[in-house]
């Protein structure tokens, strides 16, 4: 695998596994060194020996990202251990299958909080960092011929139209499109900001969706996957793999020319 990320330093949220264990283990086989973030410390673990096994250097931290006020010095930590931060993929998060009238305050705020919240202040933290490393001279002029930073937000389909049955989590994820575009344009010419949007993967999370969205449907487990995989005009689920390509190429000198998107990588599913 060629190495576009040699010598680059990431910090992955969410990594201990499903997509972001997928995307840290792709940004370290394209020379990255990273640290994994995740709630589960043993996870995290496991995944930074997985990246220290191909050869980079890896930090694991746990990490509750809605207690935002501790995000900040998690960054500094991980560029006093590994380096000056180069990427940030925003991928923690939390899914909650409910119906509309059902949802609870206390629901609507764990949702938000590690979703939005989170990636916002994830966002802010790296960013800021990111933008310290611009020479004075080059942020005077704001011509530069390089990028000093990447970050990219994972979002979902979820946030392209809404869902009855998860409206808190469909919020959140049209949010971060919409951070995605603010962060692009506060950050702009020296940090592009970008984002995926996946659509069924199966992980650990989309078992979970399956299982509650085929109960409230009164169909067996797996009824749920069946159907929105039926829908895909690729005729097969995503891969964490396939995630961790997407985000991948938009942390690489080949994405340079890309800021502000939102990438469905989704089997053509949003064409329907």
């Amino acid at each position: 695998m060629e190495q576009h990320l040699q010598g680059r330093i990431a910090i992955v949220t969410g990594a201990g596994q499903g997509i972001g264990r997928a995307i840290a283990l792709r940004l370290a086989a394209q020379g990255a060194d990273v640290a994994v973030v995740d709630i589960n410390e043993a996870n995290a673990q496991q995944a930074a020996g997985a990246i220290r096994g191909l050869g980079r250097r890896a930090l694991a931290l746990a990490a509750d990202l809605s207690a935002v006020a501790g995000i900040p010095a998690l960054v500094r930590r991980v560029e006093s251990e590994l380096g000056p931060l180069d990427i940030l993929v925003n991928n923690a998060g939390v899914v909650q299958t409910k119906p509309l009238l059902e949802i609870t305050e206390a629901d609507w705020d764990r949702v938000i909080d590690v979703n939005q919240k989170g990636t916002f202040f994830c966002i802010q933290a790296a960013g800021a960092r990111m933008l310290a490393r611009v020479p004075d001279a080059v942020r005077a002029t704001g011509e530069t011929d390089r990028c000093y930073g990447k970050i990219v937000n994972l979002s979902s389909i979820s946030g392209r139209h809404g869902r009855s049955e998860q409206p808190h989590y469909a919020a959140t994820k049209a949010a971060i499109i919409s951070l995605t575009q603010s962060a692009a344009l506060a950050f702009a010419p020296f940090v592009n900001v970008n984002a995926i949007a996946p659509s069924v993967v199966p992980t650990p999370m989309w078992e979970q969706v399956d299982r509650d969205r085929s109960r409230l449907a009164g169909r067996a487990p797996g009824h749920a996957m069946k159907t929105y995989t039926e829908r895909i005009p690729l005729k097969r689920a995503g891969s964490v793999e396939d995630m961790a390509a997407a985000v991948a190429f938009l942390c690489s000198p080949d994405a340079d020319y890309i800021t502000g998107q939102c990438l469905n990588v989704d089997g053509g599913y949003e064409m329907n």
